[in-house]
């Protein structure tokens, strides 16, 4: 059964940083599109960044919300077989779980992935 772990998140002040790391165990990562979502309280799931899958003529390529770019950036190691996204200039607002997902053909719609992990809480406060 494929499972997805995350770790990584935790508080953190304004203007910080922290990197997310999104552990597979039955699914080579590369051969998908991967990508990470938030869900802050009250709000709806939403896309935060996906990479496409390595081959093809979009190999690799990334993605981002419009409230993270610049911001955060998605990468994946293939050896470690691993997902990670690094966050850069944290605010309030980025205050979320944190769930990583794998599916065959990627995008910002949750609808698009079937693997998902159980999520890491990153709260930005001062």
């Amino acid at each position: 059964q494929p499972r997805l772990v995350e770790s990584g998140g935790g508080l953190v002040q304004p203007g910080g940083s922290l990197r997310l790391s999104c552990e597979s165990s039955g699914l080579t990562l590369e051969y998908y599109a991967v990508a990470w979502f938030r869900e802050a309280p009250g709000k709806e799931r939403e896309g935060v960044s996906w990479m496409d899958s390595t081959g093809g003529s979009h190999s690799g390529e990334t993605h981002y919300a419009d409230s993270v770019k610049g911001r955060f950036t998605i990468s994946r190691d293939t050896a470690e077989n691993r997902l990670y996204l690094q966050m850069s200039n944290l605010k309030p607002e980025d205050t979320a779980v944190y769930l990583c997902a794998v599916g065959p053909w990627g995008g910002m719609n949750r609808d698009e992935y079937n693997y998902w992990g159980q999520g890491t809480q990153v709260t930005v406060s001062s």
